[in-house]
């Protein structure tokens, strides 16, 4: 059975990563590691996981075949880069990093080991971005996330939030990094006197497509929608949880069923199930190719120089 250790067991583990592992136990024997003593004793209470570490050192002594990484993002390069030259395949929160040189370095090191290095843009994974991006190639793509009255700081903003809009645009336009490379690129931020992102947006156009994501910290609403045109019509996807689909011959919502997991909902349990049966299928695909993780890094850096 594959040994797959989980660093980092705050919010956004907890809330969704741990139920989804404490489904796989008869996958992979999970393996959690943090310093505090207490949550680890409660969160393998909680959820049943019989084995757990207090250290990096401790977990490296178990040798995992895989770690998934929910630390602080300051720390993700070098415990990336540990746990690769270790022999393990890395599953990292989005982003890798905020140094486009050491996520194009770190790519480098995982292929050169044969590993896997997967960032976790669980957007991608979400049942109904799913379901509206396959098929033919959208003309048009627009992105968007918006909130209410939010403070972050530009730099922050960008890479925490904005990073999910861009590498959903991307990946529902179907573009290559090609393409991406060919494009047209304007970016916009505009930012408060205190130095918080208040706008931000990326547009890309081609010869065949044009691409935007906007995100809106200032919206008055919580709210995400993903808009695809193509010649044979309109499809949008709000909030994750609610398509419509717009033709010349009228508009058909559909929502989520009620039975579906939310965490399903929202791309986090595919995407993890698929992280583990890559890492138990010797030469199977990143289920989030490094071509494309890069394309979304590149742009969040060339948005925020652009500030």
């Amino acid at each position: 059975m594959l040994k797959i250790g989980v660093i980092g067991l705050g919010n956004i583990a907890q809330k969704a990563y741990l139920p989804v592992m404490a489904g796989l136990r008869d996958q992979a024997q999970w393996l959690l590691c943090t310093r505090d003593e207490v949550k680890l004793n409660q969160l393998q209470a909680r959820y049943g996981f019989t084995q757990a570490v207090t250290t990096v050192a401790a977990l490296l002594a178990l040798q995992p075949d895989a770690v998934f990484i929910h630390t602080p993002t300051a720390t993700h390069g070098a415990l990336i880069r540990q746990f690769l030259l270790a022999g393990c395949h890395v599953y990292v929160d989005k982003p890798v990093s905020t140094d486009l040189a050491e996520v194009q370095s770190l790519y480098a090191l995982a292929a050169a080991r044969g590993l896997l290095l997967t960032c976790g843009f669980n957007r991608r994974f979400a049942s109904l971005n799913v379901q509206v991006s396959a098929g033919v190639r959208p003309t048009m793509v627009r992105a968007e996330k918006n909130r209410i009255a939010t403070a972050q700081p530009v730099d922050f903003a960008i890479f925490d939030l904005f990073t999910h809009v861009i590498d959903t645009a991307l990946t529902s336009a179907q573009i290559s990094p090609a393409e991406l490379t060919a494009s047209t690129r304007k970016f916009q931020v505009v930012a408060d006197q205190a130095g918080n992102l208040r706008q931000a947006g990326i547009v890309l156009t081609s010869a065949t497509q044009s691409i935007s994501a906007w995100l809106d910290m200032q919206a008055g609403v919580d709210q995400e929608t993903l808009t695809l045109h193509r010649p044979t019509g309109i499809s949008c996807v709000r909030d994750l949880q609610q398509l419509t689909v717009s033709t010349s011959a009228g508009a058909l919502t559909q929502s989520l069923p009620s039975w579906q997991p939310m965490l399903t909902a929202r791309g986090f349990a595919p995407l993890i199930q698929a992280f583990v049966n890559a890492i138990a299928t010797p030469g199977a695909s990143n289920p989030v190719s490094s071509a494309s993780s890069l394309m979304t890094h590149e742009l969040c850096t060339e948005l925020l120089a652009s500030y």
